[in-house]
C-alpha cells in the first residue's frame, strides 16, 4: 500500500526538515463580498473526508451551493498559495494535522470559528486535539476531523507459538510497560527466529514522545530537545536495536514483513489498521489490538477551517459542524476510518461492532479509552523540522550500526541549528 497514511506521515516529517520554513502566509487578512453568498467551496485530499458525507451535505444543505474539490498534490503548498489570493481560496479547507501547527503563527488568515458557533460545540470534542488548532492567544483556527490513538497490533497465532499471552486484556495487563514489551519481543524472537518485535526503532519513539506533556520546543520558543524527557525517549527507542528485536525495517517491505510474519507486532494508529488489512489480507483473523505500552499517544488527525476570505462563514460552519456531528463522524470511520474526534460517536455502532479481520474483537475497547486520555501537548511550527534530526540518527544506528550516543549528540546538534534557522531560542 504505497499510499498510505502511514507513508504520507513519514515524508511529512522528511518534508519539514528539508523545507525548513514553517507557513508564512504573509500580510494581513483580507475579506471579500457580502459574507452572505450562497455559492461556497471546499477542498479537501482523498481520504481526508467521507465522500458519502460530503455528497449527503451537499443535499442537506440545499439553499447553497457546495462545489467540493479533491485536490491532490501537495495539498499544504496549493492552500498556501490559494491563500494569498481572495478569489483562489476556498471557504472551507482541510488542514492536515502535520501541518496545523504551522498556520498557527498566521491565524489572522483563517476565521476563529468560536466566533461563528463553535463555542457551543468544543464540549462535544476533545480537548487535547481542539488545543493543537488554538493559537497562543485563543483563536480556533481549525474545527477536528479525525485522529490516531495508538495501539499494539499484534499476531495473536504468534504469540501462542512464543508461550506469550494472546487475549487482547491480558496482553495490554501484561505488557503495561516498554520494558514488558521489550521483555516479550525476546520471547517471541527466541521461539520464532525469524520473527522480530518491531519494524523499527523510530516507531518507538514516535509513539514515545506522544505520550509525553513535551516535545522538542516549548511555549516560550525556547529548544528543548537536548532535555531529559527526549533523551528518555532516545534511549528507551534504542533498547529494541540492542536487544536484537529491531526488524531495522525502514524502506517499502513493510507489507513483505507484515504479510510474512516477519513483524510479530506493529505500533500505529487507530486508521494503520487498514494499512495492515490492505498489506496482508492473507492474515485477517490472525490479529488482535492492545493498549499501547506505558500509556496512551495519538499520531495524525486533519482538521477543517474557514479562510478569512470565506463568503458565507456562519453558514460554512454549519456545514462543517453537520459533517463531523457525531453521527457523521462515525460514518467517516466506516468510510475512510476516520476515527471520531467527538467521543459520543464510540458508542454507536459503526465502532461497536467486532471487526473480522481483528477475530472479531471490539478494538473500539482499546482505541476509545486511549482516545480521551490522550495529553494535551504544545506543538510549535517549528516542531516538525526540529524531530526530524532524530528520527535520521535513528535510522543511521540500524542501517549503519552508528553509536548511538554518538548519534544522539549529532541528532541534538543538528536539531539545534535547525531550531536556530527557524528563529527558535
Amino acid at each position: 500500500m504505497d499510499l498510505s497514511r502511514r507513508r504520507f506521515l513519514q515524508a511529512a516529517v522528511l518534508t519539514a526538515a528539508a523545507a525548513g520554513a514553517t507557513a508564512g502566509c504573509g500580510g494581513d487578512a483580507t475579506t471579500s463580498g457580502s459574507k452572505n453568498d450562497k455559492n461556497l467551496s471546499l477542498w479537501y485530499w482523498s481520504g481526508g473526508l467521507s465522500d458519502k458525507v460530503v455528497a449527503d451535505a451537499k443535499k442537506h444543505f440545499s439553499d447553497i451551493s457546495l462545489k467540493s474539490s479533491m485536490v491532490g498534490g501537495d495539498f499544504k503548498t496549493k492552500l498556501l498559495t490559494g491563500l494569498r489570493s481572495a478569489q483562489a481560496a476556498p471557504d472551507i479547507t482541510g488542514i492536515k494535522g502535520e501541518d496545523i501547527a504551522s498556520f498557527l503563527p498566521n491565524a489572522n488568515r483563517f476565521i476563529d470559528l468560536k466566533t461563528v458557533g463553535a463555542d457551543k460545540l468544543v464540549p462535544q470534542y476533545l480537548s487535547w486535539k481542539l488545543k493543537q488548532a488554538t493559537s497562543q492567544d485563543g483563536k480556533l483556527i481549525g474545527f477536528p476531523i479525525d485522529i490516531g490513538p495508538c495501539a499494539m497490533y499484534y499476531r495473536e497465532d504468534l504469540f501462542a507459538k512464543a508461550g506469550l499471552p494472546t487475549d487482547p486484556a491480558e496482553v495490554s495487563s501484561r505488557l503495561s510497560t516498554w520494558d514488558d514489551y521489550f521483555e516479550a519481543g525476546v520471547e517471541l524472537h527466541k521461539a520464532l527466529p525469524k520473527t522480530f518485535l518491531i519494524n523499527n526503532i523510530g516507531a518507538v519513539f514516535s509513539m514515545i514522545i506522544g505520550q509525553g506533556t513535551q516535545r522538542f520546543i516549548d511555549e516560550d520558543n525556547t529548544f528543548i530537545g537536548d532535555q531529559d524527557h527526549i533523551r528518555a525517549a532516545w534511549t528507551t527507542s534504542v533498547k529494541p536495536y540492542t536487544l536484537g528485536i529491531d526488524a531495522k525495517i525502514n524502506d517499502n517491505t513493510w507489507n513483505a514483513a507484515v504479510s510474512g510474519g516477519t513483524l510479530g507486532t506493529a505500533l500505529g494508529a487507530a486508521w494503520y489498521a487498514l494499512d495492515i488489512t490492505n498489506a496482508a489480507p492473507g492474515t485477517k483473523g490472525k490479529w488482535r489490538v492492545a493498549s499501547l505500552p506505558s500509556g496512551p499517544s495519538n499520531l495524525g488527525g486533519s482538521f477543517l477551517a474557514l479562510p478569512a476570505t470565506c463568503g458565507n462563514p456562519e453558514e460554512a460552519f454549519k456545514i462543517i459542524s453537520w459533517i463531523l456531528s457525531p453521527e457523521n463522524q462515525a460514518r467517516g470511520f466506516t468510510d475512510a476510518a476516520l476515527f471520531p474526534t467527538a467521543p459520543a460517536a464510540y458508542k454507536l455502532p459503526a465502532l461497536t461492532g467486532g471487526d473480522p479481520f481483528f477475530g472479531g474483537q471490539k478494538t473500539i475497547e482499546i482505541f476509545g479509552p486511549a482516545a480521551e486520555k490522550i495529553p494535551a501537548v504544545y506543538e510549535a511550527p517549528a516542531d516538525a523540522a526540529v524531530s526530524a534530526p532524530f528520527y535520521s540518527e535513528l535510522t543511521s544506528v540500524e542501517a549503519k550500526g552508528k553509536d548511538p550516543d554518538t548519534a544522539w549528540k549529532d541528532a541534538v546538534s543538528q536539531a539545534r541549528q535547525i531550531a536556530q534557522r527557524q528563529g527558535v531560542k
